[in-house]
């Protein structure tokens, strides 16, 4: 317990300062070329309409007219020569360009898909309509293995692989500060790596449309120094607390009554459900409903109360429960630590 509470106190310092998500800035080796490209083909692009603005302000005043009028009314152009000079040399110009665009485009593609040498940590990624199923595999060994959601830890400085897929629809993997987007695809696994050159706490998103939820289907990567890393990793593996007499032991019945069925705490006898996300580690999580609320008794007892009204379209149905009941399972969800 005490373990867990200085985690958490560890992590709040990150939280606090999570910044939006943004493309315009990386703090990772499988970002970097990516943010790299998207500057410079922006600064191409102003470079190449700041040209042709220049060039079109000296034809007009090469081709202007001096106050002398034909027959027909219209103005005397009496300067310059036609624009085949600049064609000339613009045209080769132009094809010269667009080919170290392409292949500089490329070669970032090839970066940001091949990880460097072997990632040490595997994380398996599931997109569910709206929510985020990770799962921390460690070289097969199921002791060492356990599941959480809407949330990935990592080291700083180490690269981790990510095996993502999907359950249902068409989902995208990105954490665009640390890496580029990867589709997930039902019955396919596609591959990714993340990697953090500073501690910090960046979002994801879902970007490939997937339903009425698709805008709140959020994820945040958690980097951390790897001593704290390994410290979370031993935490996460503890299975859930014995849960006290009193009103966190009336929640537990209620749990078992009403939400077991879908949601999993592991340590627990009859808690296999997988419908929904695992819960050992409950309350260690930033948000709920992937990113759409943040993780406090308030949101929590809402979301228990009547998720639909919080997320519509969502699988988890209302639960009507009396205020006594929902005061205990919240008293036994507080143990989720």
């Amino acid at each position: 317990m005490r373990r867990a509470f200085a985690i958490a106190l560890t992590l709040v310092p990150l939280l606090a300062h999570a910044g939006p998500m943004t493309f315009m800035v990386s703090h990772g080796a499988a970002a970097n070329p990516i943010t790299r490209l998207g500057w410079g083909l922006l600064g191409l692009s102003i470079f190449v309409a700041a040209f042709i603005a220049f060039a079109v302000l000296v034809g007009i005043w090469w081709k202007r007219g001096e106050g002398d009028y034909d027959a027909r009314g219209w103005p005397v152009l009496s300067h310059g020569r036609n624009g085949l000079p600049w064609l000339t040399f613009g045209v080769p110009i132009a094809i010269v360009l667009l080919l170290l665009s392409a292949i500089w485009t490329f070669y970032v593609l090839g970066t940001a898909a091949a990880a460097p040498g072997h990632p040490k940590i595997t994380v398996e990624v599931i997109g569910h309509q709206w929510w985020w199923e990770v799962r921390y595999a460690w070289f097969g060994d199921p002791r060492r293995s356990f599941e959480t959601a809407n949330e990935i830890h990592i080291p700083v400085g180490v690269p981790v692989e990510v095996h993502v897929t999907s359950t249902d629809v068409i989902h995208s993997f990105w954490v665009p500060q640390l890496a580029g987007k990867t589709d997930t695809i039902p019955g396919q696994i596609n591959h990714a790596w993340l990697e953090a050159d500073k501690p910090g706490v960046y979002r994801g998103q879902c970007t490939e449309f997937c339903g009425l939820q698709h805008a709140h289907m959020a994820l945040y990567v958690i980097a951390q120094p790897q001593q704290q890393f390994d410290a979370w990793w031993g935490q996460q593996l503890q299975p859930a607390a014995a849960s006290a007499p009193g009103l966190a032991g009336q929640g537990e019945q209620v749990f078992d009554t009403r939400c077991a069925i879908c949601h999993s705490v592991r340590g627990k006898p009859g808690s296999q459900g997988t419908l929904g996300p695992d819960l050992t580690h409950l309350m260690s999580r930033r948000t709920i409903a992937a990113g759409t609320l943040t993780n406090t008794p308030g949101n929590l007892a809402a979301w228990i109360s009547d998720a639909p009204a919080q997320k519509p379209g969502v699988d988890m149905p209302p639960e009507n429960l009396t205020g006594p009941q929902l005061q205990a399972l919240l008293a036994y969800l507080k143990t989720l630590k």
